[in-house]
């Protein structure tokens, strides 16, 4: 495949659909409904050999996705995109092999089409039985982060869905480049071409088409900061799947010993302080001897501390901080930065926690066994971590495969949500001529 390939199967042009981005993102929809219809029907075997030879085609074409990434590094430089966006965006050697290698994941995966949820033989001799199926036609809107493109392609593919991306303006030509080279490795393997397709051309118009395409888009999946999440959610038109911010929280507990509380608090913070389950508060107990040690070593991390007043008393003499208020610990950073509040109890932590989360990820650190089920029966979020990094809170640490977001709500899918999630189920009832009476 050579670059010109990559750029014109990338996506599908104005040119292809008229300039009314609401007319060019149905037909498209359209595409897609027919494509979704033959991948649902595909074996096992044949989506797990599109997916590896997906995963081949991207490591082979590392270079050319890194040199389409540089132009989108490049501009958000120019244009002031902050640090944190920054790190999503890029791409490397590393990271484009993390990607082939979650595809091979996937493909080692069960396929869950056709599981059989639940099923039995009535009283009257009806045979019932609940499968799983695909969603259909999944929509995606994100932005920055071109791993998603193809972890949203690959999850979809897997589970017998059709995806229309829409990946932003950050991400254009890193994202061009993805959708291309995947587009042309599920055609090699004799699969329907439009299972995945980006909108990225009609630009915001295309986000907009895809949140009004009520009745063509089964679920809308938004991925990306606050603002972007909020605007699908009380805009569109087709039910959304809510991904969630990470105003994360670690509890350090009186009797959390001082070595595990360092390892995780520093993990949960500094591991990758761009993502959504990264640390943002840390609350100490009062009687906690682990936390002048936690937060000297945040410190010497470089992470800036805003502290209220009891937490201040514990730093070490020199270190640089801020007085905490409200706003701080209502923000997700997304950078080195946390904010620290020290409690009488357990109560209050959760409390705190309560008041502010944003129900995506929240952890303890104990030795308190009472104490652990007490938070693990308090928290309503997401994932629980206990004696554990937030870092865990990922479709590829949790056995998943990839994910295509962490889902905050409560309806279909919460958490880290892989194959499973874009599946929903169908009924299937077998007679012999059974009439109602």
């Amino acid at each position: 495949m050579t670059e010109n390939t990559a750029a014109n199967t990338a996506t599908l042009t104005h040119q292809t659909f008229g300039e009314d981005p609401n007319v060019g993102v149905g037909l498209m929809a359209d595409d897609a409904r027919t494509a979704a219809r033959t991948l649902a029907k595909a074996t096992r075997a044949r989506k797990d050999a599109a997916l590896l030879h997906v995963a081949e085609r991207i490591e082979a074409q590392a270079g050319l996705i890194i040199e389409a990434n540089q132009k989108d590094l490049r501009r958000g430089e120019q244009d002031g995109t902050s640090s944190a966006l920054l790190d999503r965006l890029k791409l490397d050697k590393d990271r484009i092999k993390g990607l082939a290698d979650a595809l091979r994941e996937l493909a080692a995966l069960p396929d869950p089409v056709g599981t059989v949820v639940r099923g039995q033989t009535l009283a009257n001799g009806l045979r019932m039985r609940q499968i799983r199926v695909p969603l259909g036609v999944v929509g995606a809107i994100y932005e920055a982060r071109p791993n998603v493109t193809v972890d949203i392609a690959g999850i979809a593919l897997k589970s017998g869905n059709a995806v229309l991306l829409r990946g932003g303006s950050a991400a254009l030509e890193s994202n061009k480049a993805l959708v291309g080279i995947i587009r042309d490795a599920v055609s090699d393997q004799k699969l329907p071409v439009d299972v995945v397709q980006s909108v990225d051309d009609y630009g915001r118009d295309g986000a907009n088409a895809l949140m009004a395409a009520r009745g063509k888009v089964d679920v809308l999946i938004p991925r990306g900061g606050h603002g972007l999440i909020q605007s699908v959610v009380q805009n569109a038109q087709v039910p959304v799947i809510e991904t969630g911010e990470g105003n994360v929280h670690v509890f350090v507990d009186a009797s959390a010993p001082e070595r595990m509380a360092v390892d995780v608090v520093v993990n949960a913070k500094t591991h990758r302080n761009s993502t959504c389950n990264t640390a943002e508060t840390l609350i100490l107990h009062k009687d906690a001897a682990a936390g002048p040690a936690v937060l000297a070593a945040l410190a010497k991390a470089g992470v800036a501390l805003h502290v209220d007043e009891r937490a201040a008393a514990m730093l070490p003499n020199g270190a640089d901080h801020t007085k905490a208020t409200d706003e701080d610990w209502g923000t997700e950073y997304l950078d080195a930065q946390i904010a620290v509040k020290v409690v009488d109890n357990l109560r209050e932590a959760i409390e705190h926690i309560e008041r502010w989360t944003t129900r995506h990820t929240e952890a303890i650190v104990t030795n308190n066994l009472a104490n652990a089920e007490e938070f693990i029966a308090s928290i309503d979020a997401a994932a629980v971590m206990v004696n554990a990094s937030t870092r865990f809170t990922d479709g590829g640490q949790l056995g998943l495969g990839a994910e295509i977001g962490i889902s905050t709500q409560k309806m279909h899918a919460r958490g880290p949500m892989g194959l499973e999630e874009l599946t929903t189920t169908k009924w299937i009832v077998q007679g012999d001529g059974h009439i109602r009476k």
